[in-house]
Formats: structure tokens, C-alpha cells, sequence
């Protein structure tokens, strides 16, 4: 058998009857030898690689939203740092105003108010260095956004939105901030996106992963809502896919926005049933590119303390946030999305709206009982102990980032006080209830890096040093676990990838150092050597 590729390595292959190997054939991106049987090929092989450093199964980006980074990356960044204040905010606006052409829009992301003295960016100093172009800037957390009045003057600003709010100060006055499902009325005028805009968006998002030794991922919400890009989004990943641009594994959740009543047969007792025309659903697809979840919001951000709580915010006692759309309404979306025959991944951040999204799928397992369903509940910010068992038992898939500690955690812990950072992006508690864990980075709200990431779940430490729940810590095994089992199990793709055992997928990261044997704060240090597989083409 002449086989594309010869490996030699120390390989970690997560699988208990072989974990660890040293040689490794791969043939059509499937691990087909190992060790004495792989180095019987190694002379007729196409390709023999040798890596001196630690090989492991590619890492897997559980949740993040990979056209939205991939634009960011040509947006203007108004992270912390590089922005420290509001004056140099509002000078890195007027800076790309002077260069952008006239009736073009400013666009810029990434901004948190936590970090900026607790202010969001004012109107009137907007329309100052705005030079007259309409000015979209867009929360760290994308749950909200603020614009200038040249923006503004071109949508209708009602006083309610369902699900979302327009910013009024105490005089009636609007003050540029929009909350939730309010961001749309800014996005109807700017979006949708091109395909040839979201293709090459994409593509560029993908060569940062793959520098990153992320082999898949899964974009957490395309094609409608607030969260969408344009209505023809998967359309966009196909043609990325056909200009050999697609350069991970990708699973695409369709948002919620854009399911529609089914019908068929008396017998496919389809009745209240959800889905897309045709029936497709979750699994449809290949290795390279399928369709996942549902992605259903039930609320909104606990930086922009619009989450759904059970308590008000430590910092602002009399709000508990809101529900993104009218409870009854979300009920019947996700039990009607399950009764299609989806998963459902529902985003839930408060404490209430986790509460919230176990009584459905409570009601819809009810209703239809269906085995190993994996329904996902999206963050799972604010967990309390009961919902915490309920998770358990209704074998739901907790989807946290353990990345938010570090990057946005003196946020989150402002919102909620010291006491209750030990229910939020909780880690060691789901592996103790047996619930499976999952890795993610909701990526661009915090920067991806999955060894950022393993970092943050092992230390639990906020950007400023302080503890963060750090009885949530887990081991940096399973961290690494989590990035690649973990993720694998929470879209039904544990079959194929996530280890490294014979007829799976063979993608892998090779890493300079083994994360477990060196401290927790220097692992976020080591470099990545090597990512599989090539990108796909054509």
C-alpha cells in the first residue's frame, strides 16, 4: 500500500488502547498505521515528515463566529490595548474618517466599556470625528453596538424593540447605544455582506486558525438574526470551499431566525415541527463542511448586563437583564426545532435564562423523546447547583469559555460580584455532574488562541490577577481534551475526529513544548510547529 504520508513524532492520540505513539501513516487524511506498522510504509510513502515536537489531536473551536472575525480583521480595532481611553478611541475613528471615501461608512469592533472608565462611546464625540460618515462601532461582546447621527439619520429609531433597546438618556435623547435585536436596525441598512466579501473573509479567518493549530471549528449562528452576515451565508462558505479558501473543518449553526414551518406526510408527524425547506437539518453535509445546530438566543451579554438573571448585577442592582424574545415564543422555536429533528443550541448566559432553557428542552424530550440528542446550552454563563444536576440528566452539552476569564473576567466580575464568579463559565463542576466539556473562544469577542484558552481554564485568572472561580479550574489534560474530544462530542463528530485512532480523520497540532509539563501561566508561550490537514481544494 503506498500511502500519502509517514509521520514521526511523539504523538498523543487521546485514545486509551494506544495514547501514546511514534510513528504514524496517513492515507486520503485517515490514520491508517501506527508505530512498527506505519514505519513498514514509510519507504513507499509519498511524503515523510519527522516533528521533534509534541503531536496532538487538532485543536477544536467549540463556538465562535468565523465570517464576523474574518471581517474584523479589515475593521477598525478598538480592542484593549491597543485602546486605553475614550480620547484614543475617538482619535482611531477620526483617523480611519480622514482615510475613508466620502459616504462610506466607519467600521470598528472589538470596544468594552469595562475597560474604558465604564463609558460607552458618546454620540456627540462620534459625530465630531466621524467628519460626516456614518459610525458603526460594535461591542467586544457584538451584543451591542453604538452609532453616530450620521448613522443614525439613515434608520427609524422606535422607542420599544423586541428583544433588544434603544438607548435614551433621561431627556429623551438618544444617546448611540443599541442593545440586542436592536443592533438590526443599523444591520438593515448595512448588510448583507457579498459573497465574494464573506468567501474571502473566511479564508483569511481560516489561515489564522490554522497558524493557531486549529484544525476545526464550529461558526455559532449564519444566515439570519443579529448574528447573521446575509441570508445566502452558507452559500458563501460553499464558494469559499469551491476558491480552495476553506482552511478548516467547519460546522455552521443556521440561526433560528430563518426556520420555517414544515410540512409532509400525516406519518412524519411534523406538526409544529421547524426547519429549512427540504428537511435539511443537523448532519447534513461532509467532513469538510456541514450543517450543525440550530442557534436559538433566549438573551444577551453579562459585559453589557443584558443577560437574563435570576438576581440583579452587582454593579446595577435593579436590572436582571431580558430575554431576548417573548419566552413563550422561544419555547415553542426550540420545541419545534427539535420536533424537526435538530439539535438545538440555545445562548444562555444568565442565570434565569439557563433555568429557562432546561424547561424546554425538558418539555420537548417530553413531548418527543429522542436518544443522544445532544442539545447545547451556548456559554452556560450563570449556572446555579440545580441547573447544574439538570444538565446532567437531561444530557444536555454545556458550551463555556473558559478564555472570558482571562481576557474580559474583571468585567464579568464587576457585573456580578466576587460571590457569584464561582457560578459563572463554570468548568470542573460539569465534568463532576458528567456532562461533557467542551472548548471554545466565541472568537472575536476574546482573541481565539486555543492556548490562551487552556491557559484560562487551568489558572482561572482574570487580566488583572484576580481569581475567578478558581475552584472551576481544570487540569491542563482536560483542557486539551476539551479542545478536541470534547468539541467533537458536542457536534455528533466524536466518530471522526477528536483522536487520533485508525480510519478517523488525521488532523493534528504539533506543539514546541507538552502543555502538561510546563507551568500553567507559560503555556499560553508555546509555539505551534506544524497544523493538519492541508487546506481543501478543489
Amino acid at each position: 500500500m503506498k500511502v500519502d504520508a509517514v509521520i514521526r513524532a511523539n504523538i498523543a492520540t487521546w485514545d486509551p488502547a494506544r495514547p501514546v505513539a511514534r510513528a504514524m501513516a496517513v492515507h486520503h487524511g485517515h490514520v491508517v498505521a501506527f508505530d512498527d506498522d506505519a514505519e513498514a510504509l514509510a519507504s513507499d510513502a509519498r511524503q515523510r515528515e519527522e516533528h521533534h515536537g509534541l503531536l496532538f489531536p487538532g485543536f477544536h473551536d467549540a463556538h465562535c463566529h468565523t465570517s464576523a472575525f474574518g471581517l474584523s480583521l479589515s475593521e477598525l480595532d478598538l480592542s484593549t490595548p491597543p485602546i486605553a481611553d475614550l480620547a484614543q478611541l475617538y482619535r482611531a475613528v477620526e483617523e480611519r474618517a480622514r482615510t475613508t471615501p466620502p459616504g462610506e461608512w466607519v467600521v470598528g469592533t472589538g470596544y468594552d466599556q469595562n475597560k474604558l472608565g465604564r463609558r460607552h462611546p458618546e454620540l456627540s464625540a462620534l459625530d465630531e470625528a466621524g467628519h460626516g460618515h456614518p459610525v458603526w462601532l460594535r461591542h467586544t461582546s457584538t451584543h451591542m453596538c453604538v452609532i453616530n447621527s450620521a448613522a443614525a439619520a439613515l434608520i427609524e429609531l422606535p422607542r420599544t424593540v423586541e428583544g433588544g433597546r434603544v438607548v435614551f438618556d433621561d431627556e429623551g435623547r438618544f444617546t448611540g447605544l443599541l442593545e440586542e435585536r436592536a443592533q438590526l436596525l443599523v444591520q438593515r441598512v448595512v448588510l448583507p455582506r457579498s459573497l465574494d466579501t464573506l468567501a474571502d473573509a473566511i479564508g483569511r479567518a481560516h489561515e489564522r486558525y490554522r497558524s493557531e493549530g486549529i484544525t476545526s471549528v464550529c461558526d455559532a449562528g449564519v444566515a439570519g438574526g443579529w448574528i447573521g452576515q446575509s441570508p445566502v451565508e452558507v452559500a458563501a462558505y460553499q464558494l469559499a470551499r469551491e476558491r480552495g479558501l476553506l482552511g478548516v473543518r467547519t460546522t455552521l449553526m443556521v440561526a433560528s431566525d430563518v426556520l420555517g414551518a414544515l410540512h409532509g406526510h400525516r406519518d412524519d408527524r411534523l406538526e409544529g415541527a421547524l426547519g429549512l425547506p427540504g428537511g435539511i437539518r443537523t448532519g447534513f453535509g461532509d467532513d469538510w463542511l456541514r450543517i450543525g445546530p440550530v442557534k436559538v438566543f433566549a438573551d444577551g451579554s453579562l459585559l453589557g448586563r443584558t443577560c437574563w438573571m435570576e438576581d440583579g448585577f452587582e454593579d446595577d442592582p435593579e436590572n436582571t437583564g431580558y430575554p431576548q424574545a417573548d419566552p413563550d415564543d422561544l419555547r415553542r422555536t426550540i420545541v419545534g426545532a427539535h420536533s424537526a429533528g435538530w439539535q438545538v443550541a440555545t445562548h444562555a448566559i444568565g442565570d434565569r435564562a439557563v433555568r429557562f432553557v432546561l424547561d424546554c428542552y425538558d418539555e420537548a424530550l417530553a413531548r418527543r423523546p429522542r436518544r443522544d440528542h445532544r442539545h447545547r446550552i451556548e456559554h452556560c454563563g450563570v449556572t446555579s447547583e440545580e441547573s447544574l444536576s439538570r444538565i446532567a440528566a437531561l444530557g444536555v452539552v454545556p458550551v463555556p469559555q473558559g478564555r472570558f476569564v482571562g481576557e474580559i473576567g474583571d468585567g464579568m466580575r464587576a457585573a456580578l460580584g466576587p460571590a457569584r464568579t464561582r457560578y459563572a463559565y463554570r468548568l470542573r463542576s460539569f465534568l463532576a455532574a458528567g456532562a461533557v466539556l467542551p472548548a471554545s473562544s466565541d472568537r472575536p469577542v476574546v482573541t481565539g488562541r486555543p492556548l490562551l484558552g487552556i491557559r484560562d481554564m487551568v489558572t482561572r485568572r482574570t487580566e488583572s490577577g484576580q481569581p475567578f472561580g478558581t475552584e472551576e479550574a481544570v487540569s491542563t489534560e482536560e483542557a486539551l481534551r476539551a479542545y478536541s474530544l470534547g468539541s467533537a462530542f458536542a457536534e455528533h463528530a466524536e466518530v471522526g475526529r477528536g483522536a487520533l485512532r485508525l480510519g478517523q480523520l488525521a488532523d493534528y497540532v504539533v506543539l514546541s513544548e507538552d502543555p502538561r509539563r510546563v507551568a500553567p501561566q507559560d503555556i499560553a508561550s508555546i509555539e505551534v510547529l506544524a497544523t493538519s490537514p492541508p487546506a481543501w481544494t478543489p
